[in-house]
């Protein structure tokens, strides 16, 4: 198969709001490993920088510690009360430190690295947590989180909870022998289709579901030729619902390589909330679930 090459940076950059939600992560690193920490000695005023990491904080009842959220933070709605210090992946360390934080917690993948460098070397602890887009992902996102504000046994319990509703969101489609083939859709500019490959959270989310990711060898997101799309035959096409400049059924539809697959005939196209369907966090588990009826309908067993 054929595909475009990697978006140049100043394309990308007219994305960014929304790559943010679901780029690839490479060369994970444990939490805090540059600076030596893995728990706040003051957690009294923390800046949170990444939706899950802040839904997290919110998850485990210790919400009193945060100073400030990142702009993709917009969950629960309690929230958006926080002062925003920007875009995860464009962030500047003025803005982070202007609410005088006594540490920050961030995703692995918050940016640019520039500025992330600034923020490690300041006297403010800086502590990275790990993102990996699997069911233990999620919860050593959650016991890293609480081992960072001191709350292990809170965040061990919280664990657990998730695990169990994760591994029975998982089993909902275990007997299902016919598999949906997932396209993921993260833009449409200029009529070009760009894709989540593996190593991503929307491949993540599509297998958790009992799909099938439709595109392959390529990791990250990239622009589709023609023959590409056609040649994955997806049965189903995913898009977040909030993202992005808009895209209608009609445009989406009306590109001849998505009108020629087996998705394209019959217009099956699932658009979800981005932040809930790639976020990697306490409500994963809810999204599968809605993925998989949205894929499956009454074959989803409870």
């Amino acid at each position: 198969m054929r595909f475009f090459p990697t978006l140049p940076a100043m394309r990308r950059s007219t994305f960014a709001p929304i790559v943010g939600l679901s780029l690839s992560i490479a060369a994970l690193q444990p939490a805090g490993a540059a600076e030596g920490v893995s728990v706040f000695s003051d957690p009294s005023k923390i800046a949170a920088i990444g939706g899950s990491i802040t839904e997290i904080v919110y998850a485990l009842g210790e919400e009193k510690h945060l100073v400030a959220r990142d702009s993709t933070s917009n969950y629960p709605k309690a929230a958006l009360a926080l002062p925003d210090v920007g875009y995860m992946r464009a962030l500047s360390p003025e803005g982070v430190l202007s609410v005088n934080p006594t540490g920050i917690l961030a995703l692995h993948g918050s940016g640019p690295r520039a500025a992330v460098d600034v923020l490690k070397k300041a006297s403010i602890p800086f502590i990275e947590v790990p993102e990996h887009y699997s069911h233990g992902g999620i919860l050593e996102k959650v016991r890293i989180v609480g081992k960072a504000l001191g709350v292990d046994a809170k965040a061990e319990v919280l664990a657990k909870e998730l695990d169990a509703k994760l591994t029975a969101a998982e089993k909902q489609t275990a007997s299902i022998k016919e598999r949906k083939r997932i396209l993921f859709v993260l833009s449409m500019q200029g009529g070009k289709i760009l894709a989540a490959g593996s190593e991503t959270a929307a491949d993540g989310m599509v297998k958790l579901a009992g799909g099938v990711n439709a595109v392959e060898g390529f990791s990250g997101y990239k622009q589709m030729s023609d023959e590409a799309i056609i040649t994955a035959r997806p049965d189903v096409i995913l898009m977040m619902s909030n993202a992005g400049p808009p895209v209608s059924d009609d445009e989406l539809f009306g590109n001849p390589s998505i009108a020629s697959t087996p998705a394209g005939t019959a217009r099956k196209l699932i658009r979800i909330d981005g932040g809930y369907l790639l976020g990697f966090g306490p409500r994963t588990a809810d999204a599968i679930h809605d993925l998989a009826v949205s894929l499956y309908g009454a074959q989803v067993t409870d």
